[in-house]
């Protein structure tokens, strides 16, 4: 583990998409992902072939309630952020993040909820400069979890 990095992926709904996270996770030095919600778990077929042998080495968790694992982390001293774009979220560029840290990421279509936001520490958005609206959760985080590592 190169940082104090964890990713919390909740509710993502493509197995595709977790396996391409864990080969990212796996690249960045993160020492544990947490599974959230009905985000597939590494035992799916589909995860394993993108992960390609990352599922074996990066740590990771089942927890239906992110809520409650969010507030558990913030009580053993863990920072936590969110990737979303929002009404109050800042660009990742300017992110100074303090460590140990929690990265929660959401559904393709739906984002984090109001619920999981308003428990993260901060918001952070990666400003879209073309006409679409969002990138690929897997291709987001990859950006996300470099820049805290610069």
């Amino acid at each position: 583990m190169v940082k104090d990095i964890y990713l919390i992926l909740h509710n993502i709904r493509s197995a595709y998409n977790v396996g391409s996270i864990f080969r990212t996770a796996d690249a960045a030095g993160v020492g544990r992902i947490y599974l959230g919600g009905y985000t597939p778990t590494p035992d799916t077929k589909k995860v394993i072939k993108t992960s390609l042998g990352a599922e074996r080495s990066v740590k990771w968790e089942k927890c239906f309630n992110t809520w409650k694992l969010i507030e558990k982390l913030k009580s053993d001293g863990m920072n936590v952020v969110a990737l979303e774009q929002s009404k109050t979220s800042r660009d990742y560029l300017k992110l100074k993040p303090k460590f140990p840290l929690a990265i929660v990421v959401g559904n393709e279509v739906r984002g984090l909820s109001s619920h999981i936001l308003k428990r993260c520490d901060s918001v952070w958005h990666i400003p879209m400069r073309g006409q679409k609206e969002s990138l690929n959760v897997a291709v987001a985080s990859g950006i996300f979890l470099y820049k805290i590592l610069e």
